[in-house]
């Protein structure tokens, strides 16, 4: 599973010889300015900055030497005016996601200023070759910000930037175990060469065998620890059968040994792959629960799409949900999120016991799954869909709206939720099935859009808000 951690950047910092010329000691002082910014954005991200960047030879090093260490992302920042064509081999070479900061050492021109502090301050015409440049080599795939670098607003864009970066660079390390798949639905299928190619994740086709023997090898001891973890987290049923409580445990920990020894990130199990091996006795819904909010990645009936989806989301802001939308309330203006019983039980609303329900459930056609029962914390929220497209190409669709404070539904025995659209129920549905997004979506607290907008550019792909 991939860990959240600290964004790794390298800090690029361009000017030209020139200078030296004229004003002595122009390289320490601009190269002061950048461990400066480095250090001003210390909580942002770990980073690296070598030296300034004066001629070819030097870009070229510094960019090739970012690359082998696997840095997240490169922010260029001109020190100086510095001619943007010394950056075209280095740039082709260039594997990482660019963020273009037009900066400068002092935020406002002062009447006292002489050439020197022009040239300290020039940096905004160097930004515009050096876009010009990027734009010809490397697309449209780079991030810009032109801000007091001493700014909320720069740090928080640069944050959410290496944030995006360093989510990209984990999904091309993620690995997705696939089991089963529903007959029939057309939204969950994808090509995986193309996911693996454009996307990041390597998707596996599994065998439910494997967990039926992971979960028969579970260690009494540990089974009983971890049953008593749970009648500490949730708020349990009294009719709970404590052998179903128990079957359901053994499972999450199958499941969870299975994706640890074998290195995955995430998982989607359609639900009659239990049923069809013969040896179950529950479907997933605790265990997918339960390694979701503990950072994993999960789509229902095999959608290795929103798995991926999920275990991003993670990344990005600390804890994704599965959802699907459910029902139009017209009188509310909103949709009713749920699923058959998957739910990130770390979104549910505070103070508020998240109930594990003795549930009966047809779906499935097995024994009564304990089904985690909860509803979302009220307040702004993002939902994201990753959607399949013809050719290989792949889409970001998202949505920004508020999960509502309503009443409590007794007969609702999975997790569940209001959503309003930002933008209107009928605006943001027409928009939704024109972009052709998915019936699985993710789910995360807070307006998320900008870090799932420089996720998609960085990774070439379409990004759709509706």
């Amino acid at each position: 599973m991939r860990k959240n951690r600290k964004p790794r950047i390298g800090l690029l910092g361009i000017m030209q010889e020139l200078y030296d010329k004229s004003l002595p000691g122009i390289t320490e002082r601009q190269e002061g300015y950048a461990r400066d910014v480095c250090s001003q954005l210390s909580d942002v991200a770990d980073w690296t900055f070598p030296r300034a960047a004066r001629n070819r030879s030097d870009i070229e090093e510094i960019m090739g030497n970012f690359n082998h260490a696997g840095l997240d992302g490169i922010m260029i920042v001109m020190l100086t005016y510095g001619p943007s064509m010394r950056t075209v081999r280095a740039l082709q070479k260039n594997n990482l996601p660019i963020l273009l900061a037009n900066i400068q050492p002092e935020p406002v021109v002062r009447t006292d200023w002489d050439m020197a502090d022009l040239t300290y301050n020039q940096g905004i015409h160097g930004a515009q070759d050096m876009a010009n440049a990027l734009l010809r080599t490397a697309g449209e795939s780079y991030e810009v910000i032109s801000a007091d670098w001493k700014s909320d607003e720069f740090k928080s864009f640069v944050a959410d930037w290496s944030i995006s970066a360093m989510t990209a660079s984990e999904m091309k390390k993620m690995k997705i175990a696939a089991f089963g798949k529903m007959h029939g639905v057309g939204d969950t299928l994808t090509d995986d060469a193309a996911l693996t190619r454009i996307i990041g994740p390597e998707v596996n086709r599994e065998y439910m065998g494997d967990i039926y023997r992971l979960m028969e090898d579970v260690n009494d001891d540990v089974l009983d620890k971890e049953i008593q973890r749970h009648e500490e987290q949730f708020d349990i049923d009294d009719d709970m059968p404590a052998d179903t409580l128990r079957y359901a445990v053994r499972m999450y920990l199958g499941f969870k040994d299975f994706l640890e020894k074998n290195d995955y990130d995430g998982f989607s199990a359609h639900f009659d792959s239990f049923k069809g091996d013969g040896r179950f006795s529950q479907i997933n819904m605790l265990a997918a629960s339960n390694l979701m909010s503990e950072g994993y990645g999960y789509g229902a009936e095999g959608d290795t799409n929103a798995a991926s989806i999920v275990a991003a989301g993670h990344l990005l802001n600390g804890a994704a949900h599965f959802t699907e939308m459910y029902a139009m309330d017209f009188e509310k203006g909103s949709m009713l999120m749920s699923h058959m019983g998957e739910g990130n039980w770390k979104v549910a609303r505070e103070g508020k016991p998240v109930r594990l329900a003795n549930r009966e459930l047809g779906i499935g056609d097995l024994d009564n799954p304990p089904t985690p029962v909860f509803m979302a914390q009220p307040g702004p929220a993002t939902m994201v869909s990753l959607v399949g497209l013809s050719g290989g190409l792949f889409r970001l669709v998202t949505i920004y709206g508020d999960i509502l404070d309503t009443e409590e539904v007794e007969t609702i025995e999975m997790p569940y939720f209001h959503f309003k659209p930002d933008r209107g129920l009928r605006a943001a549905n027409d928009g939704w099935l024109r972009a052709g997004g998915t019936h699985h979506q993710t789910l995360q607290l807070g307006d998320q859009r900008e870090k799932w907008r420089m996720l998609a550019r960085i990774l070439g792909i379409e990004y759709v808000e509706v």
